[in-house]
C-alpha cells in the first residue's frame, strides 16, 4: 500500500525538489488561471513594495513568475530575481518571461529558500534589498529557517514582504473548513505560527513589523523591516 508524502515533515532539499516537481509537472500549465481566484492580496503586496531604482528584489517560491512580471512592470528601475524549488515550475516561468519580453530583466534559478546564496546563484556583489514570499511560506516546510535566512541576507533597512492565507475568522465557518480541507490536498497549510514568529522577532528587536488583514481575514500582508 502506498503512503501519502508528509510535506510538513523535515525533508532533504533533493526530496523537496522531487516533491515539488511531481506536484507541478502538470498543474503548472493552468496554475495562474486557477490560482487567481484564491491567491488574493498579491496585488496589494506589490503596491506596498515601493521599489526604488537600482534595488535588488528576490521572490522566493516565484512559481510561474506572475508576480515578478507585474512587479517589474510597476517598478521598471528595480533589478529582479526569482527562485523556486521546482524545475518544472521554472519551465513555465521562463516561458512567461519570454512572452513578456522580460527574460533579460528577471533572472530565475532553481534553489531553496533556507539555503540559497544570492552571490553564487545570481552573481550579486551587493545585498538584496527586498525579499518576497507570496503564498510560499504556507507550502514551505522549513518556513522558520527560510525567514531566518532571508533576514540574514538583508542589510539594515532591508525588507521581507509576505502575503499568505489568514485565519478566515471573519468568514463563515463552513467556508473556512472547506478551504483548509481543500488546501491540504495541495500540501498548503495555514500557519498562524508564522505571524507569531515575526512578532517575536520584533520583540527581540531584530526589526519592525507591519501586518494588515485582508478580505475579512482571508489573507494577510506583512512587512518586516530589518533593524
Amino acid at each position: 500500500m502506498s503512503t501519502a508524502l508528509d510535506y510538513t515533515a523535515p525533508q532533504s532539499e533533493d526530496q523537496t525538489k522531487i516533491n515539488m516537481d511531481n506536484m507541478y509537472r502538470w498543474t503548472r500549465h493552468f496554475y495562474d488561471l486557477s490560482r487567481k481566484y484564491f491567491l488574493l492580496g498579491r496585488d496589494q503586496m506589490i503596491d506596498a513594495l515601493d521599489i526604488k531604482d537600482g534595488e535588488h528584489v528576490c521572490e522566493i517560491g516565484c512559481g510561474t513568475a506572475r508576480n515578478l512580471i507585474q512587479i517589474a512592470c510597476k517598478y521598471p528601475g528595480g533589478v529582479y530575481y526569482g527562485l523556486d524549488a521546482s524545475e518544472e515550475m521554472l519551465k513555465t516561468a521562463q516561458t512567461n518571461l519570454e512572452h513578456a519580453q522580460m527574460e533579460n530583466k528577471i533572472s530565475l534559478k532553481q534553489a531553496y529558500s533556507q539555503s540559497f546564496d544570492p552571490a553564487e546563484l545570481f552573481g550579486l556583489e551587493e545585498p538584496l534589498n527586498k525579499i518576497v514570499f507570496s503564498y510560499a511560506l504556507s507550502i514551505i516546510p522549513p518556513w522558520h529557517e527560510s525567514l531566518d535566512h532571508a533576514l540574514k541576507l538583508l542589510p539594515s533597512g532591508g525588507q521581507i514582504h509576505i502575503v499568505d492565507f489568514g485565519s478566515q475568522d471573519e468568514l463563515p465557518e463552513g467556508f473556512r473548513n472547506f478551504l483548509f480541507w481543500w488546501l491540504k490536498k495541495f500540501h498548503v497549510y495555514y500557519k498562524p505560527e508564522i505571524l507569531s514568529y515575526l512578532k517575536q522577532m520584533e520583540i527581540e528587536k531584530k526589526g519592525s513589523l507591519e501586518v494588515q488583514s485582508l478580505f475579512r481575514g482571508y489573507a494577510y500582508r506583512a512587512i518586516f523591516i530589518k533593524a
